[in-house]
Order: structure tokens, then C-alpha cells, then sequence
């Protein structure tokens, strides 16, 4: 079996984490890093052993790659996957989908125009934990769940011009760091009915960002989500889901990640705790092999590209919710409908 050919665009840090866990695939070819800085462009390529360029097209024309793997800022996502796509090549592409609703919808379109699998990197799903929680969830292991409780957190990151200090270019910590729990949320409780958020949004961010969004899903589970850029270092996550028999407890800061703590019942003998192991594979390996499986063998995606853009709509309903005051009423067909910010 020949290997996957695959190109890496953006030479910051999740581009310089998806070339090594590439580099370390024994069934693929990292055939180039992309960055139009070139200094940073050849030093990840000469780390990883594979050459760089400064234009996505120069290396199609001569490398061909099977995969092309976005790892740019978020608004620049819809030129680079479209660019891809129309090459031919499969993409894989760094959360959030894009900072609107509009340029999502297109490198949707724009993917299935071409035939090509368009795979957006939510990489929560693939963490053992969160993973581990999802399936508690789905065996029904503490009952009817009522509230919910998740966080993340850490300091203001820092990058190319600034622009995660750009809210029409990044969307803040709502669009690019709490997605991942919106994302993770809705795989577990389906679908969302009403958002309200607070936020700094609207005030000089100084390098400093916090939010606070609920979720009311059509289930009737309640969310409370909260996320920070405001930690003068380090990062952590924390998850907390209280059900009708039991509970699921998860601080990314404690040796014993996940505990487990069921009333007594046919499932389980009451005070039995599950701590879950890390797995050898880091989560972005898991991910990433995932979704060259899919377009290998054609697998069922554990994300879709119509889950990021089910996961931005909630973000952005936030910003909204954040700059009118507001709750904001979701309906099944937002997302492919109406635009927001």
C-alpha cells in the first residue's frame, strides 16, 4: 500500500504539532510544510525532514498530496480548504470550521463540489476522558443527567500579528477555545435550544479574555460552560455532569483524571470510582489517524465537517447573545440557514 502523501499548512504551534505526529506515521509522507513566512516554514520542515515552501499551489503542483492539513488561523481557513479542494486534494482542518457561518457553508459546499472529505480537527472527542465520560453517558451509567458544568482555561495565547486579540479575526475565547465543549456538549446531548453568554467582549481585552455561556439543549439539559485566556500561565479543563443516579467528575489538574460515583443499582455498587488511564497514543495522533482511516478505508467520521459548523453556530449565538443582552433561540436549520456575525 503506498503511503498517504499529506501537506501541512501553517507553521505555528497546532501545525507543528500535526507534522510530528505525521512524521511518526509509518503509512505517510509528510510531503511539505506551507507557511508564508519561510524562516518559519524551513525550520519545521527541516525539523520534520521534509521540505517547505510559501505557496500552498507550489507544492501541489509538485508534490501532489492525497491530504492537505490546515492548521491557520481560523480566518484564513476558507482560502486555504478551498484552495485544497479544488486541487483534489482530501482536507483536514483545524477547529473552529471558520470564523462566519457563510465561509463555512462554502468550504462545505466547496469539499462536496469536489468529491473530496472535508474533516474538522475537534480533537476533544479523541481525549481519553472525555471520551470515557461520552460513553458513561451513552451506557446511561447515571441516569437522567440534569446539569452540566464544563471549563477551560489558560493564558492569552500569543501569535502571528496578534490576532487572537482581533475579535473579527479569532471571535475570542467563545469562538476559539469553548467550541471544543460546545462541540463535545452537543455529541452528548444532542441538539441546542437557547444560548446566553456573558462575556468581556466589548471592553479593551488587554490580553485578557473570560466568558460565561449556558446551554439549554432540547432535552432539556442545562449547560454551564465556562472558558478563560486569563491565567498568567498553564491550562487546565474541568467537567462536571450530575445525573439522576450518579455523577462524573473530571479536572485535568488531578493525577486521577476522571472519577466515576454511582447511587447503588443494577450498573454498578455505590462509591465505585473509574479513573481512566492515558492512552499511549496522544489525542492528536488518535485523531489524526482517524480521519486518514476515513479517507482510506471509509470509515464514519467521529466528526463531520456539518458538527464544526453546528459547533460555530453555537459560538457565534453566544457572541450574540454577549453583545445584545440577550438569550438566543437556536432552530434545527440555523446553521445552513440564516448567518450570524
Amino acid at each position: 500500500m503506498n503511503p498517504i502523501k499529506v501537506a501541512v499548512v501553517g507553521a505555528g504551534t497546532m501545525g507543528s504539532v500535526h507534522a510530528e505526529v505525521y512524521k511518526n506515521m509509518p503509512d505517510v509522507q509528510l510531503v511539505g510544510i506551507v507557511d508564508i513566512h519561510q524562516d518559519a516554514a524551513q525550520s519545521l520542515a527541516f525539523r520534520k525532514r521534509t521540505v517547505h515552501y510559501t505557496s500552498l499551489d507550489a507544492l501541489i503542483r509538485e508534490k501532489r498530496p492525497d491530504v492537505v492539513d490546515v492548521c491557520v488561523p481560523t480566518y484564513l481557513h476558507r482560502q486555504v480548504v478551498e484552495t485544497a479542494a479544488r486541487a483534489g486534494c482530501h482536507v483536514i482542518c483545524e477547529k473552529p470550521i471558520a470564523r462566519t457561518l457563510a465561509d463555512a457553508r462554502a468550504m462545505i459546499e466547496t469539499c462536496r463540489a469536489a468529491g473530496v472529505q472535508l474533516y474538522i480537527a475537534h480533537v476533544v472527542r479523541f481525549f481519553p476522558e472525555y471520551r470515557r465520560a461520552y460513553e458513561l453517558l451513552q451506557s446511561g451509567a447515571i441516569g437522567r443527567v440534569g446539569t452540566v458544568r464544563a471549563m477551560r482555561g489558560g493564558a492569552f495565547p500569543k501569535a502571528w500579528q496578534d490576532w487572537y486579540a482581533n475579535v473579527a479575526r479569532c471571535g475570542t475565547v467563545i469562538v476559539d477555545s469553548m467550541i471544543h465543549d460546545f462541540d463535545f456538549l452537543r455529541w452528548c446531548f444532542g441538539e441546542v435550544e437557547r444560548v446566553y453568554a456573558k462575556s468581556l467582549l466589548g471592553r479593551d481585552l488587554l490580553q485578557l479574555d473570560h466568558a460565561f455561556v449556558s446551554l439549554r439543549f432540547q432535552n432539556g439539559v442545562i449547560a454551564h460552560v465556562e472558558g478563560t485566556w486569563a491565567y498568567p500561565n498553564g491550562f487546565r479543563t474541568e467537567l462536571e455532569i450530575a445525573g439522576s443516579e450518579g455523577m462524573i467528575d473530571f479536572r485535568s489538574d488531578q493525577a486521577a483524571a476522571l472519577h466515576s460515583q454511582f447511587q447503588e443499582s443494577d450498573f454498578v455498587r455505590a462509591g465505585v470510582e473509574v479513573p481512566a488511564s492515558p492512552l499511549v497514543k496522544n489525542p492528536y495522533q488518535l485523531e489524526l489517524e482517524h480521519f486518514l482511516a476515513c479517507i482510506r478505508d471509509g470509515e464514519q467520521p467521529l466528526v463531520t465537517a456539518e458538527d464544526g459548523l453546528k459547533a460555530l453556530e453555537i459560538s457565534l449565538a453566544a457572541l450574540t447573545s454577549v453583545e445584545t443582552g440577550e438569550p438566543v433561540v437556536l432552530h434545527p436549520a440555523d446553521a445552513f440557514g440564516t448567518d450570524q456575525l
